[in-house]
């Protein structure tokens, strides 16, 4: 009777929820790589070890085309285009070169001051309702919620309408029915924003690239609706997570809160906020990818066709990357992580996730010194069954 394989993303300790399943050190030490099945029952290899992890990601032999794995991909089939995301280059190279701009650098400084004016008013509503609160309810999800509605031209008052179709798309546990049926109502939904944005322009992404893309017959408007969809979903999910795990961590760490809230040197936060992503590493199934041709990955033959999921919360805490790995500490440069991925699909948006983070932590840490959890850790729900890891709520209190 053959062993039945491991389930990945596998559950986190109750009693160390900011380390990965302890499972994934012994795969990171195994020869070759671990065979395991996914939400759906299909079977993968994941890749854990951090040189592994870059070389994959890296390699034009290993696809992101979902039009290869259709079986992971819901709604494959409907009518609907694949996202940038989902696709090789030189299709991926050439849509992400058309949104490359809304997100560089020299932009996101622009953002800021926006940025830091949200967490303060939302801090003020906090503080003016009074403890307790739901620190995911009331700031970490709001936040970067606003700032991709701003940024895309989605109005903030559909927020709980794409939030719940996004969990659906993000949990684990969902069947592929459930999946392909959220993601058709938000790209339902961009559908038409699209249209009226088309009549009704604005100052925002979606309305520039219907002017300088679709205009030019360079896009279609459902690829404007499909892009403008994973941005969404991508732009608020993951920020909120990390805002809100990022959040008890500090808790859990009161020197670190302290360095945090006592500092005045962006360089200081900078290199706090890098050790978070990487400490957390809350992507846990999000990067899958097919191999295009027979190869050998960690010294395992994988054939082409074989599924691959990247173990980002493993590859993060490789002693490759740095010494003592499963150690939190927010003064030392964590150069190489790959919390945003690697190689040329790596997140689009990561300078944007950095500048809510550096803004909204501290922010919150400053205004509230007695921050508390307000239930015992072990209440805490956390989304163990969720592509994106954190938690579903954190009641706190001062």
């Amino acid at each position: 009777m053959s062993t039945p394989l491991p389930v990945y993303p596998g559950t986190r300790s109750p009693s160390c929820p900011f380390d990965p399943p302890a499972a994934y050190a012994d795969w990171r030490r195994a020869e070759g790589l671990q065979r395991a099945t996914l939400w759906n029952g299909a079977t993968a290899w994941v890749v854990s070890r951090y040189a592994d992890v870059r070389a994959v990601l890296a390699d034009p032999r290993v696809s992101a085309d979902a039009r290869r794995f259709p079986e992971l991909n819901p709604g494959a089939g409907q009518g609907r285009p694949h996202a940038f995301p989902r696709m090789d280059d030189p299709d991926h190279a050439r849509l992400r070169r058309m949104l490359t701009g809304e997100f560089t650098v020299k932009r996101v400084t622009a953002m800021r001051p926006h940025i830091q004016d949200l967490a303060d008013r939302f801090l003020d509503a906090m503080i003016a309702q009074g403890p307790p609160a739901d620190l995911v309810r009331d700031y970490a999800l709001p936040i970067p919620s606003l700032v991709i509605s701003v940024l895309l031209g989605v109005p903030y008052a559909d927020h709980e309408f794409f939030q719940a179709h996004s969990t659906t798309m993000n949990r684990a546990e969902a069947s592929a029915e459930e999946k392909g049926a959220a993601g058709a109502a938000l790209f339902g939904y961009l559908a038409e924003l699209v249209e009226r944005k088309q009549r009704e322009p604005g100052d925002d992404l979606i309305s520039r690239l219907l002017a300088d893309r679709v205009a030019t017959g360079e896009l279609a408007p459902q690829d404007v609706a499909m892009n403008g969809m994973i941005l969404l979903f991508a732009g608020h999910e993951t920020t909120a997570n990390m805002i809100g795990l990022a959040t008890l961590a500090l808790l859990r760490n009161p020197a670190a809160a302290d360095r945090i809230r006592e500092t005045d040197d962006p360089a200081v936060i900078a290199t706090a906020v890098e050790e978070l992503l990487r400490y957390l590493s809350i992507a846990q199934d999000m990067i899958l990818r097919v191999a295009a041709e027979d190869m050998t990955i960690g010294g395992q033959p994988v054939r082409a066709g074989d599924l691959l999921t990247i173990n980002l919360p493993a590859a993060n805490r490789d002693p490759e990357l740095l010494e003592a790995p499963d150690t939190f500490d927010i003064g030392r440069v964590t150069r190489g992580h790959i919390a945003f991925g690697h190689g040329v699909h790596q997140c689009l948006g990561q300078s944007l996730a950095r500048a809510e983070l550096q803004l909204a932590l501290p922010a919150l840490l400053r205004r509230l010194p007695t921050l508390r959890l307000a239930i015992p850790l072990e209440d805490v729900r956390f989304r163990h069954d969720m592509s994106a890891y954190g938690v579903h709520e954190l009641p706190v209190t001062w």
